[in-house]
């Protein structure tokens, strides 16, 4: 058996022995007492690589806050308090108002006679427009017919509160009757309108504010407005139904209202129910004798029948036709009126002013065709007086 060599055992335990000094340096975390800057671990030094660096970077980012929103402040805040661009900014979004509260912002109110409670519903000028049109004029014509429609009710009123004499006022402007302008309230229109409300009375809305304060005046002062809802193919002359001759109230063309469902229509009346309207007697033994002479627009002036004279307006009225331009046709003892056109025909046409719409025709070209030599004014303008009450 051979022995071991005694040099290389104790040269292995050596080595074994130096190996395990270095594990338990390790293990415990222990560094060489000196190591070259270029060797070092960057972990262990860190906190020293902070410090250098971030008071500066934070000198910068202060530096650029400062510039980007403080001064931009400092110089924006002097202008702004001089010409109070933000305060103006503020007001306008506190102060914008609603289309009804615009429609209800008003210069005057109409007094209005409710012929039904017998009291007297105070409406601001707008809003009564707004209802006469309702009242007046069908909701689905087109939005520019609704238009001058509104410059028409406007108009009126202006004009009727204007000539009203001190002496002469009551308790109220107006009725809310054919007397006046037709007046209907929320109320009524919601009863008679039904789920078709919203969208009827927005539609009138919108016509009665983007019209507001405008009205029709002839030489600097307001018109009388007539209106009527359909005409025999022309309008009348002032003069030719009532006494006064009014230069913008002439007989015009008006070949739209054809289209009306109004346009013809037909009454029947025995000889025994004219004589009653008309307070005459007439001779019954045969056929009557009847002479008709027209007007320009072709209506009715004057009717002489068996002997007795008549105004085409007063036979109109007293027999309750639709219009003055009537044809008579006699059967047995009977009498036939046809008539053409619904209204006394002075003034604006409605359904001819819904037909120029569907044309393409504005509110103004409306209004300038129908009231010859009318300007469009405002109540502010025109009726100072009123405004200021």
């Amino acid at each position: 058996m051979k022995k071991p060599n005694m040099y290389h055992s104790a040269k292995n335990k050596s080595i074994i022995k130096k190996i395990k000094s270095k594990q338990k340096a390790t293990y415990k975390g222990t560094l060489p007492k000196k190591i070259p800057p270029w060797k070092r671990n960057t972990a262990f030094h860190k906190p020293k690589t902070a410090a250098t660096w971030k008071l500066p970077t934070i000198l910068l980012i202060s530096s650029l806050f400062f510039i980007i929103l403080i001064i931009p402040t400092l110089i924006v805040i002097p202008f702004g308090k001089e010409n109070g661009n933000e305060s103006r900014m503020v007001e306008k979004e506190q102060t914008a108002q609603t289309p009804q509260e615009e429609t209800e912002a008003s210069p005057f109110s109409v007094a209005v006679m409710r012929s039904t409670s017998e009291e007297v519903e105070n409406v601001p000028l707008e809003t009564y427009v707004s209802r006469v049109i309702a009242s007046e004029m069908p909701a689905d014509f087109e939005l520019e017919a609704l238009k001058a429609q509104a410059l028409a009710a406007r108009t009126y009123i202006v004009n009727h509160k204007l000539h009203t004499n001190e002496n002469d006022k009551k308790e109220s402007d107006v009725t809310d009757t054919v007397q006046h302008q037709v007046y209907k309230d929320d109320k009524e229109l919601k009863r008679q309108w039904g789920s078709d409300y919203e969208w009827k009375i927005d539609k009138i809305k919108k016509a009665v504010q983007e019209t507001k304060g405008e009205i029709l005046t002839y030489n600097s002062q307001p018109i009388t407005p007539a209106f009527f809802s359909t005409s025999n193919g022309f309008t009348e002359n002032s003069e030719d139904y009532w006494e006064n001759e009014l230069p913008y109230l002439r007989s015009v063309e008006s070949h739209w209202d054809k289209s009306s469902p109004k346009f013809l229509d037909q009454k029947i009346f025995t000889l025994n129910q004219f004589e009653n309207a008309m307070k005459v007697e007439l001779n019954k033994s045969g056929s009557l004798v009847m002479e008709v002479t027209r007007t320009k627009s072709n209506r009715v002036d004057e009717l002489m029948i068996d002997g007795h004279k008549f105004s085409g307006r007063a036979v109109r009225e007293k027999l309750e036709l639709r219009s003055s331009d009537f044809k008579i046709k006699q059967k047995n003892d009977h009498l036939i009126f046809t008539t053409k056109g619904y209204g006394h025909g002075i003034g604006m046409s409605q359904y001819g002013a819904n037909g120029m719409a569907k044309e393409g025709k504005t509110y103004k070209d409306i209004v300038n065709h129908y009231y010859k030599g009318v300007e469009i004014s405002t109540v502010t303008d025109t009726a100072p007086a009123l405004v200021a009450k």
